[in-house]
């Protein structure tokens, strides 16, 4: 037998649901001042404003991201802690030589407790926050809810988990919790980073329009690196209702764009097999670029003529008429009719320039069979594959150490 609702329906929020499909815009969150709990709300004065055909006056525009919690959210990452880190020798290896540390216990007290050691001094910081799906956990700053128990807890579900509200996807995720959930963490893990540091963060088409905007009023929009768009799973899902979502984001931010440096990436294969010796130059390999314009390229417009007699005339070059000059005197020019190209010496490469599209990093199908296989147990729930998180490391950290 169905359970009967012991509640009458919520007439504001199902109004405030009707509203939303007219004047999608008006509908934002809001924080009931009688329980504390994030609602549905209405933006009255930008509704008035798209009913009428004059300006209407109101509350001062600016931009800025702005959500209910944003305050508490601030002093969250001001406020001191009194917690300390207890070691653990027991399942500690080489305790008083490792030069590794692994913290177990909420972030957020150990980010405050990492700032005294480690202030200014970190090179790279990678987190994978919750997606905020409705399918993750929900955090706050003590505990760790699953979705279930979350809806219980905050009055949208009975004790037998019937759900109170009728949409309880968009009401029971809140884009402010996770926002206040995020915004002190990534305050404190700006204070760690160096001058040259950057941070990595994963996250999905769900918050990462969000996640973005807060990084730039965090971190500064003018230290924003590079969104890269992760390949992360293989084959297409047909039971998807529009499209297949195959990909994840992976936004880069720097303390400073001025300082900040990354590391190129090891010459593919592929790459290495063009470089080859045919005439035994006593340099080493190399490979053969063209230095003529193609297209829509750029470039400068001279006549040249070599140090041998070939004489080409005015055209769209790649390079300076001085750096044809200089690469003519170092014989590391090429001619073939009307071509010419330029030696590229191995030596001289310079590392692989990363792309912002990943399709070479594995997938998330792989991921809890590598863990396994590293530590003999998955050990988290969600995990990324060793291939991609290698290769962020060695774009963050790592020298580029051969070809």
């Amino acid at each position: 037998m169905k359970k009967l609702k012991m509640q009458s329906p919520d007439l504001g929020q199902g109004g405030i649901a009707k509203l939303r499909e007219l004047f999608p815009e008006c509908v934002t969150e809001g924080r009931d001042e009688a329980t504390g709990e994030l609602r549905l709300a209405v933006d009255f004065d930008l509704l008035r404003q798209l009913l009428s055909g004059e300006l209407v006056e109101g509350p001062q525009e600016r931009y800025r991201i702005d959500w209910p919690g944003k305050r508490a959210a601030m002093v969250a990452a001001n406020m001191p802690t009194a917690n300390t880190l207890r070691p653990v020798r027991d399942e500690s290896v080489d305790f008083d030589s490792t030069r590794n540390l692994f913290i177990e216990g909420d972030n957020l007290e150990a980010l405050k407790l990492l700032q005294e050691t480690y202030l200014g001094k970190v090179k790279m910081i990678y987190i994978d926050p919750p997606y905020n799906t409705g399918k993750d956990f929900i955090y706050s700053d003590r505990f760790a809810q699953r979705n279930a128990d979350y809806q219980r807890d905050s009055g949208q579900a009975d004790e037998a988990g019937n759900p109170l509200v009728a949409n309880t996807e968009s009401n029971g995720r809140f884009h402010s919790d996770w926002l206040s959930m995020l915004y002190p963490r990534l305050r404190l893990a700006r204070n760690l980073l160096r001058e040259d540091g950057v941070i990595f963060i994963s996250i999905d088409d769900n918050e990462a329009a969000n996640l973005k905007r807060l990084c730039d009023e965090v971190f500064g929009a003018g230290n924003f690196i590079a969104n890269i768009v992760w390949s992360r799973k293989r084959g297409k899902d047909n039971s998807a209702k529009f499209f297949s979502r195959n990909h994840e984001h992976l936004i880069v931010y720097s303390r400073s764009i001025a300082d900040a440096q990354l590391s190129r990436l090891n010459m593919p294969e592929e790459t290495r097999k063009a470089y080859k010796n045919p005439d035994n130059d006593h340099r080493g390999d190399y490979r053969l670029l063209g230095v003529w314009s193609r297209g829509s390229q750029g470039g400068s417009i001279y006549a040249f003529q070599s140090k041998t007699g070939e004489f080409f005339s005015e055209r769209k070059w790649l390079v300076g008429k001085k750096t044809m000059q200089i690469l003519d005197k170092e014989n590391k020019l090429k001619f073939n009719g009307d071509k010419v190209y330029r030696k590229l010496f191995i030596t001289e490469y310079k590392g692989d320039i990363p792309e912002t599209i990943w399709l070479d990093s594995s997938n998330a199908a792989n991921a809890a069979d590598e863990i396994k296989a590293l530590l003999g147990t998955q050990v988290f729930d969600t995990v990324k594959p060793l291939p991609y998180l290698s290769k962020m490391i060695k774009c963050g950290l790592e020298k580029m150490t051969s070809f």
